[in-house]
């Protein structure tokens, strides 16, 4: 029996669907503890990006229920993938679920959440957070096998997503951005040590505005732009007591350059 199940999603904060999963939940396990990593997570890429970089800091041999499943209601698998640290992941196979698995030492196995005895009776299109997901995260909280759930997928066939646009060299740095916060400050898909390669510090231009390469916010002016590695170990760009999207325009990628 999981001690655990954490959940994070796409769904918004002041929306029932949170609640209605944790309902569902505490109907078939009770006494396990649920708790919220995450909600109102943007696309598959950066909804993968922070349950990552979140979920290490979880206890082994916890349940973790992850629905960021724009293609709800398509042909794309509901899985669950047992992870090498003794926890299991459960959700749509879409990409999401990784990195999370090769963070949690690997997916060693992987199976289809077909079987219908613990599905809701009445299955909706657009709901399967509360139908498939929800209902089977509380079973394999109380030690359910993940094989009950359905037939063997081999890791191999799940779904990854490409790896992120990186590129850095002499002066410069390229990177997809994977999320946007609360704060609007814009993590890349790049790395410290991509920003170690490029070598840029000091002053630096971003998308054709001006910022500075730093470590904290207080290193810039309020409303300047920041270039700096984050608590994840990304690179991401913030604005001192503002908005670094709003000034950017959320951009998909962003180059920062030497003066």
């Amino acid at each position: 029996m999981a001690a655990l199940i954490t959940f994070s999603s796409d769904y918004g904060v002041t929306d029932e669907f949170v609640g209605v999963c944790h309902l569902v939940i505490a109907r078939t396990a009770p006494d396990v503890r649920v708790l919220d990593v995450a909600h109102g997570l943007r696309g598959v890429r950066g909804g993968s990006t922070v349950v990552a970089q979140s979920l290490t800091e979880a206890p082994d041999d916890a349940v973790h229920l992850v629905v960021v499943d724009p293609g709800v209601g398509t042909d794309r698998r509901a899985v669950c993938i047992a992870c090498g640290n003794g926890s299991v992941l459960v959700g749509p196979d879409n990409g999401v679920l990784f990195p999370v698995a090769d963070l949690l030492e690997g997916a060693l196995a992987a199976y289809e959440l077909s079987e219908t005895w613990f599905m809701r009776d009445s299955l909706s299109s657009t709901f399967h957070g509360r139908d498939v997901f929800a209902p089977a995260a509380a079973h394999l909280a109380l030690g359910v096998s993940p094989h009950e759930f359905g037939p063997g997928v081999a890791v191999g066939d799940l779904v990854r997503l490409p790896p992120p646009h990186v590129r850095a060299s002499s002066g410069s740095l390229e990177a997809e951005v994977v999320r946007i916060d609360h704060f609007g400050n814009m993590q890349l898909a790049a790395a410290g040590e991509d920003l170690a390669i490029s070598c840029l510090t000091g002053a630096v231009v971003i998308n054709e505005m001006d910022g500075t390469v730093g470590e904290k916010f207080a290193d810039v002016s309020p409303g300047a732009l920041l270039v700096y590695v984050n608590s994840a170990g990304r690179v991401a760009i913030a604005c001192n007591g503002g908005s670094a999207a709003a000034i950017l325009g959320s951009p998909d990628t962003i180059t920062v350059r030497a003066v």
